[in-house]
């Protein structure tokens, strides 16, 4: 490093308007993670009252996974009107409004299926919307000379969404229980509304970066080329290729009366990004005939960038079901009258705001001092098998308690420390991660197929659970000598570990970049 650089870089500061968007998201991730830790338990002992008792729990959980597939949908709407028309702030602002009306609906319509539903839609319209947008308006804050500083504030960033998370774990299932549905959602709308006006406050302060002018050159003008530019005697296998995704996408939507609206227009989305990406890849040199090699290598880089993603999204399988699954289960051990199943869940934030320090401060300095070099997707790879891990402990007490055998609920401590051990692996690095590797006018865009993992990874849940009502197989799985619910845990940790092996497969082969915006904001 030269003289010039080390004093530019021990010059650097941080950005004053990160405070804003910070307790912005303090703020907000309270008021999601409030209502959504509560979201299971109160369709199984209120909304869904009325369905027979063996009925609820699977209601609940569909219901839950159909909302969270929602949420982390609706990022490419939010990404795609930030970069194409309105920009991050106008946008963020706008569907925070949304977000609150969402919030409204639930206090208000709590013994009303339909108008509680429609709250569930806002909310996922407005937390999805913004998703993206949030963390890259982080990321645009910072430029060359102070990107050194973007690691630490995005772990601020994470640490701080634990920290609303943990509180709301840990109170909402309280007052839940003590005052009602209608207190218990009203206070993570009131917290919403804070959040709102606190990021409306900092607006003068911010580094807006304009949307992107129509573009010859844009990713999808460079997709429609490779795919469709042919010249006499060239094969056009990627065009094909796209073209039976389409058809595939479409027969999926017939799937609907099996496993539902929701799942199977991800499904038809999967098959969509999987067929056609590969043609792409396929036909890509095509397109330099028309673009310029630099764009042509735009798209090729975030292709790889969402080999990446896909490979991710086992780890959100896993993870959303602490949720749903693990409260079940909770539900099922032995605990002190005084507390609630859903308040495990507050031991996720918790550890959280531990590890992050501990990460950065002991484990990952040690490790570098012992000559492991501990780069991103090292990081994230090792916390999809940790989540594996967790899930191979989770399966070995369902199975005790199938069997009959009272188990703690101070047993699910263990697998949580080992999921979230995993989360800060996976989820504080990839903000990071995909901000850096997005082309400049593809970072909300980019963003937002981030955050479409987690998507993925619960479409992955509702088929799973779909698959387990067919008869034939629940006698398969019951014939093996195990219950459905401990078969579904193992089959979770086995599709996570497979998964971690070809993430360090791919990310061995995997070209990092830098995507930071260049020159000084003052």
């Amino acid at each position: 490093m030269s003289t010039a650089t080390a004093e530019t870089t021990s010059a650097a500061r941080y950005p004053r308007q990160i405070p804003y968007i910070i307790a912005n998201e303090g703020c907000e991730r309270f008021s999601f993670y409030g209502m959504r830790n509560i979201l299971t338990q109160f369709m199984i002992t209120s909304l869904f009252l009325a369905a027979p008792e063996s009925l609820r729990v699977g209601m609940a959980k569909e219901v839950f996974h159909t909302f969270v597939i929602g949420v982390y949908f609706f990022p490419l709407l939010g990404g795609w009107l930030a970069d194409r028309f309105f920009g991050k702030y106008h946008t963020v602002f706008w569907l925070s409004l949304v977000y609150c009306a969402g919030h409204a609906c639930l206090a208000a319509f709590d013994d009303n299926r339909n108008g509680f539903f429609l709250g569930l839609f806002l909310i996922a319209l407005g937390s999805g919307g913004i998703k993206p947008l949030v963390a890259s308006f982080v990321g645009d804050q910072f430029d060359q000379t102070n990107k050194h500083l973007a690691q630490r504030v995005f772990d601020g960033f994470y640490w701080i969404i634990n920290f609303g998370s943990f509180f709301a774990s840990l109170l909402m299932p309280l007052f839940l229980k003590h005052y009602g549905p209608s207190v218990a959602f009203g206070i993570p709308g009131l917290l919403m509304l804070i959040a709102t006006i606190v990021f409306w406050s900092g607006r003068k302060r911010y580094v807006r970066t304009p949307p992107a002018a129509p573009n010859p050159d844009s990713f999808s003008r460079v997709v429609r080329t490779a795919l469709t530019a042919a010249e006499s005697g060239e094969s056009r296998s990627g065009y094909w290729l796209a073209c039976a995704g389409a058809v595939l996408a479409v027969a999926s939507l017939f799937l609907i009366p099996q496993i539902g609206v929701a799942a199977a227009l991800c499904l038809a989305l999967v098959l969509v990004l999987a067929f056609g990406g590969l043609g792409t890849w396929w036909q890509l040199d095509r397109a330099a005939r028309n673009h310029p090699q630099e764009a042509v290598e735009g798209v090729r880089a975030v292709l790889r960038l969402l080999v990446i993603f896909a490979l991710v999204t086992p780890f959100w399988s896993l993870f959303d079901q602490k949720a749903s699954t693990w409260i079940v289960q909770a539900n099922q051990m032995t605990r002190p009258s005084w507390f609630e199943a859903s308040q495990m869940q507050a031991l996720n934030p918790l550890l959280v705001m531990i590890l992050i320090p501990f990460n950065n401060l002991v484990l990952y300095p040690a490790l570098r001092s012992a000559g492991l070099q501990v780069t991103a997707l090292r990081r994230m790879g090792a916390g999809i098998a940790f989540a594996g891990l967790a899930w191979i402990v989770v399966g070995l007490m369902q199975l005790a308690i199938d069997g009959g055998n009272p188990i703690s609920i101070t047993w699910q401590i263990l697998p949580y420390a080992l999921l979230t051990f995993g989360e800060v692996l996976v989820s504080a690095t990839g903000l990071e991660f995909a901000y850096s590797q997005a082309p400049v006018s593809m970072k909300g865009v980019i963003m937002s197929f981030w955050n479409l993992s987690v998507t993925i990874g619960n479409l992955w849940v509702l088929l799973a659970n779909s698959s387990v009502k067919s008869e034939a197989v629940t006698q398969q799985i019951q014939s093996s000598g195990m219950g459905v619910t401990a078969f579904q845990m193992f089959f979770f940790a086995g599709f996570a570990l497979a998964a971690a092996a070809l993430f360090a497969w791919f990310a061995r082969r995997y070209r990092v970049v830098d995507h930071y915006l260049a020159g000084k904001h003052g």
